[in-house]
């Protein structure tokens, strides 16, 4: 989770730079060194001459990070603002230039692997909002997270594991409702940054969703306990994911415009195939609310927060209310920020509110915090989002 900027020391809760750790036992993080506080740590240009160059230019409308390859802008809009309005064939496009390969290792996450993954080291800051980013209002209160009541198979949240160069790592995330499959969805909504470290990288290996991760808090307090306890759903391989482009072009490890639309969506499949899909698994799926009115919204944010007084092991919620406004660019849609004490490994994790029928939607996903985690920051979802899921929903099993 990359840090916001409000405060001049801000830190980055991401799944970008990892680095490698020692196993803390069969049961995760038990509070040896996986629960310790982190260390604080315009010319025009061609697409091929800017990326073979190693240096920055523009396209069109779209201001080009230094060292891109090649590959990674082929397929873009004109500007980012002609990406609204993209089509399927748009995105399918897209994707195919950026192609997400996952093969299924049997039996590769065990509780060691899992107790093993951590989020990223905290990474300098780099960006602040400006006068002319946009709408930033002031930090909200800050709101202590309180835990889950188990079970948590009442509830469509789980865990993200991946391998990424350097260690493992893990994040939040939710199993959200697929508008071309009613009932029988396998899609998981998470952050970008949980799937793919943004520029000059490469999608994260072995990325499997875990629902009700700990679901009979087998593995609290530091106990050991076997992969059947940990995983009492089954581990669910991504076949297909997706993020935003700008986060595939701009992203990194700190909180700066990037983190605007820090997003992703993952298709996923169970391991051992029971014929039953994850949404019937787990016995339910949430809508996304795309354009919410930010006005009405009351929002609640829940994940398995890792860092000191977290372990990982288990599932909090903030109950943030109406959520305000955080920009580092006035041409994309303000971030939500809520009041939040949770720390890294929430990244990801669903944001939800009720929408005028009394049913809760996700709204946003945790992306970003304060080094201090007195708040904490997401994308507003809208037409990008929308297409994203909408491309994935839709694309061809």
């Amino acid at each position: 989770m990359p840090a916001i900027h409000r405060s001049a020391a801000a830190a980055v809760l991401a799944a970008g730079t990892l680095f490698a750790v020692t196993a803390c036992g069969p049961d995760g993080p038990s509070g040896g060194d996986a629960a310790a506080t982190p260390p604080s740590g315009g010319t025009t240009a061609s697409a091929s001459a800017s990326a073979a160059g190693g240096g920055s230019g523009v396209i069109g409308g779209i201001t080009l990070p230094s060292g891109l390859p090649t590959g990674l802008l082929e397929g873009l809009p004109k500007s980012w603002d002609d990406l609204t309005k993209w089509k399927f064939e748009d995105w399918d496009n897209w994707a195919s230039k950026h192609v997400f390969n996952n093969p299924i290792v049997k039996d590769f996450w065990n509780p060691d692997k899992m107790g093993d993954s951590k989020p990223a080291d905290p990474a300098p800051p780099t960006a602040k909002p400006a006068d002319d980013a946009g709408v930033t209002d002031p930090e909200p209160s800050v709101v202590k997270a309180v835990t889950v009541p188990r079970p948590y198979t009442k509830q469509p949240s789980g865990k993200v594991f991946f391998s990424a160069e350097g260690g493992r790592g893990n994040c939040s995330a939710t199993v959200i409702q697929d508008p071309a499959n009613p009932g029988r969805s396998n899609l998981v909504w998470t952050a970008g940054h949980c799937v793919h470290p943004g520029k000059g990288g490469n999608y994260f290996k072995d990325l499997v969703f875990v629902p009700a991760y700990n679901n009979s808090g087998a593995s609290s307090g530091g106990r050991k306990a076997p992969l059947s306890e940990l995983a009492p759903l089954g581990t669910w391989w991504a076949k297909d994911v997706v993020t935003s482009p700008q986060w595939l072009v701009e992203g990194g490890g700190t909180g700066d415009a990037a983190n605007q639309y820090d997003f992703a969506i993952m298709r996923v499949s169970n391991q051992t195939d029971t014929g039953k899909s994850l949404e019937e698994t787990v016995g339910g799926a949430v809508p996304v609310w795309f354009d919410a009115p930010r006005e009405k919204l009351a929002v609640s944010a829940i994940g398995y927060p890792l860092y000191k007084p977290f372990d990982g092991q288990e599932l909090y919620k903030c109950e943030g209310g109406k959520p305000t406004r955080l920009s580092f660019d006035a041409k994309r849609p303000s971030m939500l920020t809520i009041g939040c004490d949770m720390t890294q490994g929430s990244s990801g994790g669903g944001w939800f509110a009720p929408m005028p029928d009394g049913k809760l939607a996700l709204v946003s996903n945790t992306s970003i915090g304060t080094q201090d985690h007195t708040s904490l920051s997401g994308p507003y979802l809208e037409t990008v989002a929308k297409q994203a899921l909408d491309w994935i929903s839709k694309k061809k099993k």
